[in-house]
C-alpha cells in the first residue's frame, strides 16, 4: 500500500439522510476513501433533515430553520471548521442558507428567533460549507490522489456528471465554471480513466419528476443515459445521491417507456477512487446498484459476484408504485402501525 500522505485537518461531517439509506454505498466509500487520504470526518451531533429540495417551497421560514440548525449543531459540536457535505442537495441548502442569512438581517433573526426555541442560535458566516469532491480536489490535489493509485482506471471511459446543484452559479467560492466544471473531468484523469466530452453534465435528473410526471421524468433521463451511451461511455460517474438514484433505479422503467435498452451504470466518484486506490468491490459498496457494473469494472480487472436474483433467477426490480416513499411505523405501546400514522 502507498505510504498515505501528510495528515490534513479535520473536517465537519454533515452525511444526510441519503447516505444512511439508499446512499449508503457513497458514504461507505467516502469514508474508505478518506482513510487513504488521510483524512478525517467527524460527524456533527444530533443533525437532522436539509428539508431536500421541496420543503422550501412550502414553508421558507420553517425550511431555513431546519437547515440552520445543522449550522448551529456543526458549530456547536466540533467549532466553526468546514462542514463537508457529500450529498448535492444537502450542499446546496446549507450553503444557501448560510448566504441569505449573511445577505438578509431579518430572515436572520426570523431563523434565529426559531432556533431559540431549542436553546440554539447560528452567527452567519461562522460555518465554510463544502461539498466533498471539492474538498478532495482542493484539499488533497490531483498529486497527492494519484500518489495512492496502484490501479489505474486505464481503458474505462467515463462520463463525468455534475447534476443541476453543486454548479449553481452563485453558491460556489471557486473558480469553476457553472456551465461546464471540469473538477470531476481532471479528478477521473489523475485516476487514469479516459474522460468522454459530456456536454449534458450539469443537466438535470429530473429529481422527483418520476412521480409526478413519469413522461417528463423518464425523458431526463434518458436525455442523459442516450449522451452517455453516444459518446461510448462506460459508466456514469456522479457526485450526487439523487442523480445516482434516477439513473440507476429507473434506467430500466425508462428504457421500458421508450422501448430502448441501454444499459450504462452509475457509480459515485469515491468509488472510482476506491478501485483505483486498490480498494475491494465489497469495501466500497460496489454490488448495490441495479444496472450491472461488472461488464463496464472487467475492464480494469475487478470482478464482482454475480447480482442478486429475485424469483425465478430473474434481477430484482423495483416495486412498481407511482407514490412517495413513506416510512413504516412499527407496532408499539401506543397500539398498531396504522393507528400511529392517524
Amino acid at each position: 500500500m502507498p505510504e498515505l500522505i501528510r495528515p490534513k485537518l479535520a473536517y465537519n461531517y454533515f452525511p444526510g439522510c441519503s447516505l444512511e439509506r439508499n446512499a449508503e454505498a457513497y458514504h461507505k466509500s467516502s469514508m474508505a476513501t478518506a482513510e487513504r487520504l488521510s483524512m478525517r470526518f467527524e460527524e456533527i451531533d444530533d443533525w437532522n433533515c436539509c428539508g431536500a429540495t421541496e420543503y422550501i417551497s412550502l414553508q421558507m421560514l420553517a425550511s431555513y430553520a431546519l437547515i440552520a440548525r445543522n449550522l448551529a449543531q456543526a458549530v456547536k459540536s466540533n467549532g466553526g471548521r468546514d462542514l463537508v457535505a457529500p450529498c448535492s442537495a444537502c450542499y446546496l441548502n446549507l450553503k444557501k442558507c448560510d448566504k441569505h442569512m449573511r445577505a438578509d438581517a431579518v430572515l436572520a433573526e426570523r431563523v434565529n428567533s426559531a432556533l431559540a426555541a431549542g436553546g440554539l442560535a447560528y452567527q452567519p458566516g461562522s460555518v465554510h460549507v463544502r461539498h466533498l469532491l471539492d474538498v478532495v480536489m482542493e484539499d488533497v490535489g490531483c498529486e497527492a490522489i494519484a500518489a495512492q493509485v496502484t490501479r489505474p482506471l486505464k481503458g474505462l471511459r467515463v462520463a463525468p456528471y455534475y447534476g443541476c446543484l453543486i454548479s449553481r452559479p452563485g453558491l460556489r467560492v471557486d473558480e469553476h465554471n457553472p456551465e461546464y466544471p471540469m473538477i470531476l473531468d481532471d479528478l477521473m484523469g489523475c485516476l487514469g480513466a479516459q474522460v468522454v466530452d459530456f456536454p449534458l453534465k450539469t443537466h438535470c435528473c429530473g429529481g422527483h419528476m418520476t412521480q409526478i410526471s413519469e413522461a417528463t421524468g423518464f425523458e431526463l433521463i434518458r436525455r442523459l443515459v442516450k449522451g452517455a451511451a453516444d459518446y461510448q461511455a462506460d459508466l456514469i460517474v456522479t457526485v450526487c445521491p439523487m442523480c445516482q438514484l434516477n439513473l440507476d433505479a429507473f434506467q430500466g422503467a425508462m428504457n421500458r417507456y421508450f422501448k430502448t435498452a441501454y444499459h450504462v451504470p452509475v457509480l459515485y466518484f469515491t468509488q472510482m477512487m476506491g478501485l483505483a486506490f486498490g480498494l475491494s468491490p465489497e469495501e466500497l459498496g460496489i454490488g448495490a446498484e441495479l444496472v450491472d457494473a461488472r461488464p463496464a469494472l472487467a475492464k480494469i480487472g475487478v470482478e464482482l459476484p454475480e447480482p442478486v436474483a429475485g424469483e425465478g433467477g430473474a434481477p430484482k426490480r423495483r416495486k412498481d408504485d407511482k407514490s412517495l416513499p413513506m416510512p413504516k411505523m412499527p407496532a408499539g405501546p401506543a397500539g398498531t402501525a396504522e393507528e400511529v400514522r392517524r
